[in-house]
């Protein structure tokens, strides 16, 4: 599941609108009742987890959450209610909106954005990365593993997005099937634009950053940086094949298992290429 699963989508006539999509409380609400038939509570915990915090933090920074007061504090309940049949412990100093609202005032949140998501992600970032933990342990896969003894990258959300690729390959059996694997494999080098590049050391003077999904650009660049040398030639044609694989399972007309497994190794190995690059880099 993803976090976009926990929504209903808005219907509108007017289809220059923005849409507005809608809580799923029911579901909400049965999540909080107990176990449901169409997800394990792992795969459950881990998206609802991702969605408690960003809604709290789009309430605190941007005042602009999907959610209502009272959603927000049914789907907090049910975050709990979840982690506590996983024996996930989580303590969570406040169960809605308001209750982050007064707690920010009395922790020197009230005149700092930043010191609201440090706030946050001091209280939900050791959960990602628990649930991280507990959901690589419950996906068996047919798919590439790294050579590493670690088994994530470390950047939990590009580790939900590659349990979801697992998941998504284990379980395809159509075409449609394995071009949904295709789409994980971009979700996947989306969320490693998002954390490999980092602004500050991989955009040279006077150059335009360039947007999460240009995916090539973004993740030569950190390669080019990250890897001085002659060697980066071979590990630039490296990254540029994994993109145009996943971007072809997901377009192509004709895909099988073949080729999306294909696509979806690329890019499991992909990231872990990067982690380690990213690491050596630093290193001191």
């Amino acid at each position: 599941m993803r976090e976009d699963d926990f929504f209903d989508e808005a219907e509108t006539a007017d289809v220059w609108a923005i849409r507005q999509d809608t809580l799923n409380t029911d579901l909400i609400e049965r999540i909080h009742a107990g176990p449901i038939q169409t997800a394990t509570d792992v795969e459950i915990a881990v998206p609802l987890a991702r969605l408690v915090h960003d809604e709290y933090r789009n309430r605190g920074t941007e005042n602009n959450p999907r959610i209502s007061v009272p959603e927000s504090r049914a789907t907090t309940a049910a975050l709990r209610a979840v982690l506590k049949r996983l024996a996930v412990d989580f303590r969570l100093p406040f169960s809605d909106f308001d209750g982050f609202y007064t707690y920010w005032k009395n922790n020197n949140g009230s005149n700092s954005w930043q010191a609201r998501r440090q706030i946050l992600s001091e209280l939900f970032d050791p959960l990602h990365e628990q649930l991280a933990d507990l959901e690589a342990g419950t996906v068996a896969s047919t798919l590439a593993e790294p050579v590493s003894s670690h088994p994530r990258t470390g950047w939990t959300r590009v580790d939900e997005e590659i349990t979801e690729l697992r998941r998504h390959f284990q379980n395809a059996r159509t075409e449609q099937d394995y071009r949904n694997v295709g789409n994980d494999c971009v979700i996947v080098l989306e969320r490693l634009s998002e954390v490999a590049y980092i602004r500050e050391r991989h955009l040279f003077a006077g150059e335009e950053e360039p947007a999460v999904a240009s995916t090539k650009n973004r993740l030569e660049r950190v390669i080019e940086v990250d890897l001085g040398g002659s060697q980066n030639a071979a590990l630039r044609k490296l990254v540029r094949a994994a993109i145009e694989q996943a971007q072809g399972v997901k377009h192509g007309a004709t895909i099988n298992r073949r080729y999306a497994g294909v696509a979806a190794d690329s890019a499991i190995l992909l990231a872990n290429i990067l982690r380690r690059i990213t690491e050596g880099a630093s290193a001191p």
